[in-house]
């Protein structure tokens, strides 16, 4: 049996509005019109679906199965249209956007969602990235943005912006060793078993560059690829952690102490590539592309500002 999605949509506008002539007049069919097709319709499924009156119609218990039936089939035909539809756009390299552990883990999720939402037909593609590797792709046209960190050596002449603090601190359980201490260095942190961020992460990797030939060997308890598993397990009293300011959740059971290290004093920098600006002679994609970026650009800022940090 073959059902036609116009008929199933009329017989739909009918059920609804209890007449033949208003679910017409939805359709943009004139009544004859639409009396046929009801009449197609029944003779297709072998059995009544309306029962006439004065008053208008109302469905047969088969009419109301075949309308809860039809619902569904229609919203899978318009899933189906809206999937198939977007191989229909012109295909567009999706944005690249570089950036350290520590903005991956709150900061760009967050702009992340409002920016897809809003642009539909644009892709994100993000891949962790230290600072001085995400300078260079910048600066050779590999990517559109990056967030890095200030302190590290830019070079590049790229165009940057404050993007927000990303200082470091140290965390442990609630009432533990860090009861009643505000801040300490990191040669006395390591004095305590760690968790921390697997050895090739970018945020391991600033510390460890940072620490020098003579700093103390610190013990790791165990190393996890998410900054998310590291804040839970010094939570839990697993270890102590160093990680970003920004990492922490409000109202999380932890003790928070600031590093007196200098280098644990850091800021964001949202950076731009060099094939983020377009030329006057551009074209339609590449300023296209370009107002994505800046749109990228925008929800990014506006992820860090609602941090607060």
């Amino acid at each position: 049996m073959r059902y036609d999605l116009d008929d199933l949509r009329l017989y739909l506008h009918i059920v609804a509005e209890g007449s033949i002539t208003a679910g017409a007049r939805r359709m943009h069919l004139s009544l004859p019109s639409a009396s046929a097709r009801v009449r197609s319709l029944e003779h297709h499924a072998g059995v009544t679906l309306l029962i006439r009156g004065r008053r208008g119609v109302r469905p047969t218990p088969a009419g109301t199965t075949l309308a809860r039936h039809a619902r569904e089939v229609l919203a899978q035909t318009a899933w189906l249209e809206g999937a198939v539809a977007g191989y229909t756009r012109s295909p567009a390299a999706p944005l690249t956007l570089l950036c350290g552990g520590s903005a991956l883990h709150r900061l760009v999720p967050r702009a992340l969602v409002t920016f897809l939402a809003a642009h539909p037909d644009v892709d994100v593609a993000v891949s962790e990235s230290r600072t001085p590797r995400t300078v260079r792709m910048l600066a050779d046209g590999e990517a559109d943005l990056g967030i890095v960190i200030d302190d590290e050596e830019m070079g590049g002449g790229l165009d940057t912006e404050p993007l927000g603090d990303d200082s470091l601190v140290v965390i442990g359980q609630a009432g533990g060793i860090l009861a009643g201490r505000t801040a300490l260095m990191y040669s006395e942190v390591a004095e305590h078993p760690l968790v921390g961020l697997d050895a090739d992460s970018s945020l391991r990797r600033w510390i460890e560059k940072n620490l020098g030939p003579h700093a103390p060997v610190a013990r790791y308890r165990t190393s996890v690829a998410h900054l998310g598993t590291v804040v839970a397990l010094a939570a839990a009293g697993v270890g102590l952690a160093v990680v970003p300011r920004r990492a922490i959740d409000p109202g999380q059971p932890l003790d928070v102490c600031d590093l007196q290290d200098p280098w644990s004093r850091r800021r964001h920098l949202l950076a731009w590539g060099a094939r983020s600006a377009t030329s006057p002679t551009a074209g339609a994609t590449d300023v296209a592309s370009a107002r994505a970026n800046a749109a990228l650009a925008e929800h990014l800022s506006r992820a860090a500002r609602s941090d607060g940090v």
